[in-house]
């Protein structure tokens, strides 16, 4: 299945490859302040392969908050957050929010709420390499991973 996401204005875009089709779609309704001002309800299939493309870089200028390890991908054109990322050992990892899809039958979505409060950032980053999708690829040279 070819799932195709971005943010309103269409400034940050995606394709997620994720194969085989899916028969449903886990989705991580994440209960911390930010998600829940901006909707951000997270999936990822650690098997699947994420393109990106920022039309202009300038209105992506990341947020980061907490432990500082995710880039949230928040157009300040439309304030759409369609995706975060990760740098880990060199290698750029991703969830993308289901509320950005375009594309998708949203009976597919089995949102399950989600909280990460008092994981450590080892923790974090771990099962971050684990379950966020791990080849992501930007249509450019990805914005600045770190703050």
């Amino acid at each position: 299945m070819l799932i195709q996401g971005g943010c309103h204005c269409g400034n940050i875009t995606f394709d997620l490859t994720w194969e085989p089709d899916p028969a449903e779609i886990p989705a991580r309704a994440c209960g911390c302040s930010f998600c829940v001002k901006h909707g951000g309800v997270w999936t990822s299939h650690p098997a699947g392969t994420l393109r990106v493309t920022v039309r202009d870089p300038s209105l992506d200028p990341g947020y980061f908050f907490g432990t500082r390890t995710g880039r949230f991908h928040v157009c300040s054109r439309c304030g759409v957050v369609p995706l975060v990322t990760c740098l880990l050992d060199g290698r750029t990892y991703a969830v993308v929010n289901v509320n950005s899809f375009g594309n998708v039958d949203r009976s597919l979505l089995r949102p399950v709420p989600a909280s990460f409060e008092g994981e450590d950032i080892d923790a974090r980053l771990a099962r971050r390499k684990r379950n966020w999708i791990g080849d992501v690829r930007f249509a450019a040279p990805p914005p600045n991973a770190a703050a």
